[in-house]
């Protein structure tokens, strides 16, 4: 039980890495999200069903996942549409 935890912590300082070293890229900003809430959600998985306790948490979690998942999903398509590519280095908010 203990070294699918410890892959899960290693999962998670992963997606994290990519979170902060590739900020330029949005497509990979919400890929690297979507892998760290992933990890989020087999860590809750482990916890849930190694006390026995009841996972329907985990249907709201999923719930939850999905929404964020849409969200970046129409932002990105929102931002392709204004600006024609997904860099953040070619759009600011101070110039608007």
């Amino acid at each position: 039980m203990i070294i699918y935890v410890i892959l899960v912590i290693i999962i998670f300082i992963s997606g994290t890495f990519v979170f902060v070293s590739l900020r330029k890229h949005l497509l990979r900003i919400l890929l690297s999200l979507e892998f760290i809430i992933l990890s989020l959600f087999l860590l809750m998985f482990i916890y849930l069903v190694s006390y026995n306790i009841e996972i329907y948490v985990l249907i709201i979690f999923l719930i939850f996942m999905v929404c964020e998942g849409a969200l970046g999903l129409s932002i990105l398509v929102s931002i392709i549409r204004t600006h024609g590519n997904n860099y953040f280095q070619s759009f600011s908010v101070l110039i608007c």
